[in-house]
């Protein structure tokens, strides 16, 4: 395998510095699966959900970038091929904690659109990187 390029090296580095704040979500997941932050059971399994997509996909956006610059993506699909992966991970993450914030909320709110967009990014994404992957 060759060596990142420079723009995929410096998403990378930004990418491994994001997992703190997984790390301190899982803190906060601790509270909440001890009782100490007063959730409904929709509330907490959306935590939940959003906290594992959040590690899930910031390191499938790490492998991502470990083959981006093997395809013969150039230009915009590039670009999408290498910030896809980590835009899903925000909005996916983002969507289950937003879509499900409120005082005794039981239902996702009007924020949902936010989990969607996400899988919509991540979709693009591997269909790029599979794509580029292949006819390279």
């Amino acid at each position: 395998m060759t060596a990142l390029s420079d723009p995929s090296r410096i998403i990378a580095g930004v990418i491994l510095l994001t997992i703190v704040t997984i790390q301190a979500g899982g803190y906060f997941m601790t509270k909440i699966v001890r009782g100490q932050v007063p959730m409904t059971d929709f509330q907490k399994s959306f935590a939940r959900a959003g906290h594992a997509h959040a590690g899930v996909l910031v390191i499938l956006s790490l492998v991502g970038l470990l083959y981006v610059d093997s395809t013969g993506l150039s230009g915009f699909w590039v670009w999408v091929g290498r910030l896809a992966l980590p835009v899903a991970a925000i909005l996916m993450s983002g969507g289950f904690f937003a879509s499900s914030a409120g005082k005794d909320r039981t239902r996702p709110n009007q924020f949902l659109w936010i989990l969607w967009l996400g899988a919509a990014a991540l979709a693009v994404g591997v269909l790029t990187l599979g794509i580029g992957l292949i006819t390279a």
